[in-house]
């Protein structure tokens, strides 16, 4: 019984995802590339239907034949179906930060290196295809996009550099979407038989783009949004992932007239920059698997069903037609490397880009490959029925010719390139490092082997067999160890650097699965820790402590929330703003100290005690600058803070209940039902401590007001009046509170900090109860210095009208500001203090200069270092 309908395209789907199965080991086993074979297969199978079509003495194959060529999938049905997918995974997959540093370079490869290939391609081939030059462009736009999956497949096979593969699959995000964009536009132009107009076809070019990229970010922020509102559903959340990059593609590609391609790369690459601070980590890893899976699918599908088309494709094949794939494929090659040796250069030179080795630039000319998305566009082609048959012959056979030549030759050669090149290699700094952890590591392993193996009960002989081998292994490792020599102590510290802020993010990462912390604030600190990662690997331990004080200073949510309680006292967004920053504050601080501990006890004996100090240094500071910030907040709301650490203990507690429950599961030491039921438990607990804790802004103004000497002498009414008048301003590092010659509008109470003025003769530090901006706010006179916070602080605020009424209404005010400047010139004032109350009765908080050093100096004397230590001077 032959079958037949939609049985027959499952039976076919099924068969070819059979063959797809075999074909990941057989590529491996013969070192090919997998889209090669897979080619190879799938010119195969369709040479083999058609042969089984034409021949009378194999009827009985004819209806499986006839179902795989005539497969019901046109080109428009290869892009809407699979191209949203593969894009969507491509930019999933991209580590964004790392290659942000790489924009100009990505998109020169992929729009300039485009536009250039489809102008060199079609105007070689037009003195020689007798055909218009806009069907010789046209061709040159279908096979301008490369396909990174052979290229990006083979790299990470045998271990390439990292930076080469994250440039291939940058540019590949992007040059599908310049390519069909081109590709549109030449093809309306062939149908309707008029001229393209260069600058309106430019100026479409750019909107589309841009309109793209626009309606991409707003789909993913929006996905994300909704991920983050309907709470922890990794079903639903993964299901929304799978329906993002097809209504990106979709809106913009059918309703808009932007670039579909483009608005799903954007999309991707949103979901990929936010994705790890909005998921939670198991959700966030079974996302990334299912959708590698995905891609596995639609990738390997694409390439066997479009290289069916081939046999079909090259049908009427003349030899002039074999010249012209060579004058293409030539053109082509020239094209590339122009533009990588050509345009590189200057991007380097100009530092748009960071330079790109010569090596590199080999490899990626080389690697230009064609694949399934130039095949889908000629198919197109050959489908419309508004273009001739000479034009859909040539268009077929010169696409189809040119992806054959590059999988054919390039791809079964690249491999032997980029190790002939050692490109395979270890960076010197990785290398230098893989021997020093073999040799520590080693060491560590062989001892727990032998302490397994004694309690375990294994023979003397087999365990001393197996330990002198590790005692081999070790030695071996310890004499080729060039640790200390091959590395400058700069190099160390950044290594060292980089390890700290990737620890971080694995730490956060971990914190995240406890339910209950605020998505935002962990956003915010995985993304202040990739920036000291990456700001550590460029400019070292300056570009980490940059990256650190952009953390702490107040986002621009805070300040707009703070300035519209300033005005408006209107105190609702301050209040949200708050309880976030208090969460960060102490997140941070708890994670600070883990680091700490971590680089004393892991990191120490990698990277020498040396090296340990000076990274010490810089986490001793941003423990100091963290403590001191959490104890201004604590001093104003300490039931607050109390409450808000007692939830995060015992959301800790649960988790780890939680995890035991696990652990005891996996050993068999509970029955699967008996762990539902405490698991049930443990999520009704949770949910009880699912709430958002109340932060009352403006608790206890009118008790600190009471503590300014300023007010000495006001009635208790008079003050309570005051405190509905006044507002809170929380002051960051380095924050200026008043220019020189500026007029006073604002005077500063200071609650809780430090600020300074400086004078040009003398610097007049400001503690707890001082007041500034007060004389001037009486006389009219502008400011003749600059005051700036020193560190987070916690001040009140009054308008300069306000305070002059006061002073009218009541001149004791006056008095006792004028006692308080006469003290200060006479000395008698004790030092600036950080927190008021401070004394032999009630010990407060000193300010701390080194914490004060990293908030406010200048990144390169932000951490001086004695002679003897600074790693600069090694190098």
């Amino acid at each position: 019984m032959a079958i037949a309908g939609l049985a027959a395209i499952l039976m076919a789907i099924a068969m070819l995802l059979v063959v797809v199965s075999t074909v990941q080991p057989i590529a491996r086993r013969l070192e090919l590339s997998e889209t090669v074979l897979l080619a190879i297969v799938g010119i195969v199978i369709g040479g083999v239907a058609d042969l089984v079509l034409r021949s009378a003495h194999l009827e009985i194959f004819s209806g499986a034949a006839e179902t795989l060529l005539d497969f019901p999938l046109n080109s428009e049905a290869f892009l809407l179906i699979f191209l949203p997918i593969l894009v969507f995974q491509g930019a999933l997959g991209i580590d964004v930060r790392r290659l942000a540093h790489e924009t100009a370079t990505v998109l020169l490869l992929a729009v300039v290196a485009v536009v250039v290939s489809t102008a060199t391609i079609g105007l070689a081939l037009y003195p020689f295809a007798g055909l218009p030059l806009a069907v010789c462009l046209l061709l040159g736009s279908i096979v301008a996009t490369t396909d990174p999956s052979a290229v990006a497949g083979i790299f990470k096979e045998i271990g390439a550099a990292s930076r080469l593969t994250r440039l291939v699959e940058g540019e590949a995000l992007l040059n599908d979407a310049a390519a069909i964009s081109i590709f549109s536009i030449l093809l309306a132009s062939i149908t309707a038989h008029h001229k393209i107009m260069l600058g309106g076809a430019v100026l479409e070019f750019l909107v589309s783009f841009a309109g793209a990229l626009v309606i991409g970010v707003v789909f993913g922020r929006l996905t994300l949004m909704l991920i983050a509102t309907i709470g922890a559903a990794p079903a639903a959340e993964i299901t929304l992932t799978v329906a993002l990059p097809y209504l990106s593609y979709i809106v913009c590609d059918e309703f808009l007239g932007f670039s579909g391609v483009v608005a799903t790369a954007a999309s991707g690459l949103t979901i990929s920059i936010y994705g790890p601070s909005t998921f939670r980590p198991q959700t966030w890893r079974f996302l990334n698997e299912l959708w590698q899976q995905l891609v596995f699918w639609a990738g390997s599908l694409v390439f066997v069903l479009a290289s069916m088309l081939v046999p079909r494709l090259l049908a009427g094949m003349t030899r002039w037609d074999c010249v012209l794939i060579l004058i293409a494929t030539g053109a082509g090659l020239l094209a590339r490397a122009s533009v990588v040796f050509g345009m590189l250069p200057i991007l380097a030179a100009t530092r748009l880009s960071p330079p790109v080795p010569t090596p590199f630039k080999i490899t990626m000319v080389w690697g230009g490959l064609r694949g399934a998305i130039t095949l889908a566009l000629a198919l197109a082609v050959t489908e419309n029925e508004h273009v001739s048959t000479q034009i859909a012959h040539f268009i077929g056979i010169i696409a189809t010719g040119f992806v054959l030549i590059t999988l054919f030759v390039n791809g079964t050669t690249l491999r032997y390139l980029v190790l002939f090149l050692k490109l395979d290699q270890l960076p010197l700094i990785d290398q230098a490092l893989r021997h020093q952890i073999l040799a520590i590591g080693l060491g560590e392993v062989r001892d727990q082997t032998r302490e397994v193996a004694g309690e375990l009960g294994f023979s003397r002989n087999v365990t001393n067999s197996v330990v002198q081998f590790l005692d081999r292994r070790v030695t071996t490792e310890q004499q080729a160890n060039t640790f200390d020599t091959a590395l400058g102590d700069r190099q160390r510290v950044t290594l060292a650097l980089i390890v700290i802020g990737n620890r971080e993010r694995s730490i956060l990462l971990d914190l995240f699965r406890i339910q209950g912390l605020s998505r935002r604030v962990m956003e915010t600190l995985l993304r202040s820790a990739e920036a000291m990662v990456d700001g550590a690997r460029l400019e070292g331990r300056f570009g980490y402590v940059r990256a650190l004080r952009r953390r702490l200073k107040p986002s621009l949510r805070f300040r707009i929330a703070q300035a519209i309680h300033h005005r408006l006292h209107f105190d609702l967004p301050l209040m949200y703003c708050m309880t976030e920053r208090f969460e960060m504050l102490m997140i941070a601080h708890f994670v600070s100290l883990s680091l700490t501990r971590f680089m004393r006890t892991r990191m120490e004996p990698t990277l020498g005690v040396r090296i340990s100090e000076i990274v010490g240094e810089v986490l001793g500071r941003q423990c100091k600058l963290l403590d001191e910030a959490l104890q201004t907040l604590r001093l104003h709301y300490h039931g607050y803070s109390e409450a808000l650490e007692n939830r995060m203990l015992r959301q800790v507690a649960l988790r780890l209940e939680e995890e035991k429950y696990d652990s005891l599961l996996s050993e068999s030491l509970l029955s699967d039902e008996l762990h539902r039921e405490l698991h049930r438990d443990v999520e009704q607990r949770r949910a009880h401590l699912d709430f958002r804790l109340k932060f009352n802004i403006k608790a206890g103004i009118e008790s600190r007001i009471h503590g300014f000497a300023i007010f000495k002498g006001l009635p208790d009414g008079v003050l309570h009046d005051l405190s509905m008048k006044m507002s809170l301003h929380f002051s960051s590092p380095g924050e200026r509170l008043y220019k020189r010659g500026q007029k006073v509008h604002t005077i500063y109470f200071i609650s809780a900090g430090l600020a300074e003025t400086h004078y040009a003769e003398r610097d007049v530090r400001f503690g707890a109860g001082a007041v500034i901006g007060a004389e001037e706010a009486l006389t009219g006179a502008r400011v003749a210095a600059t005051s700036r916070s020193l560190q987070f602080g916690h001040f009140l605020t009054m308008s300069a009208r306000t305070f002059r009424r006061l002073v009218e209404e009541y001149p004791v005010v006056r008095d006792n500001l004028m006692k308080l400047a006469q003290a200060r010139a006479d000395g008698e004032l004790p030092d600036a203090r950080l927190l008021p109350g401070e004394g032999k009765d009630r010990p407060g908080v000193s300010p701390s200069d080194d914490a004060i050093e990293l908030a406010i100096a200048p990144v390169t004397s932000a951490l001086p270092m004695r002679e003897d230590t600074d790693p600069d001077k090694k190098d």
